[in-house]
């Protein structure tokens, strides 16, 4: 009988110690996921500023105002401009 109880104490001590480094790996792993959480929706608003200049960047008269101040560019005349048609499909 004491040798089954000696046992059982070691058994329950065994247990015991998994319990605590189940509960410390799950606080672990909550903190990590609460700082990716985080970090995700750090990636998410960076996107949306990102998204917002490039559209900013390529608006059409933005683009055209930069290409005739600081290129110099300017529209060709009509007489350079030549429209080729495709081919009509057999």
């Amino acid at each position: 009988m004491r040798r089954l109880n000696a046992i059982l104490a070691l058994v329950v001590v065994v247990c015991a110690l998994a319990v605590i480094q189940a509960q410390h790996r799950s606080r672990t792993y909550f903190v990590e996921l609460e700082r990716l959480n985080k970090e995700a929706h750090a990636l998410d608003e960076q996107w949306g500023q990102l998204k917002l200049e490039q559209g900013t960047w390529a608006n059409p008269a933005r683009v055209d105002t930069l290409a005739r101040t600081r290129l110099g560019l300017v529209a060709p005349p009509p007489d350079r401009v030549r429209i080729e048609a495709l081919p009509d499909a057999p």
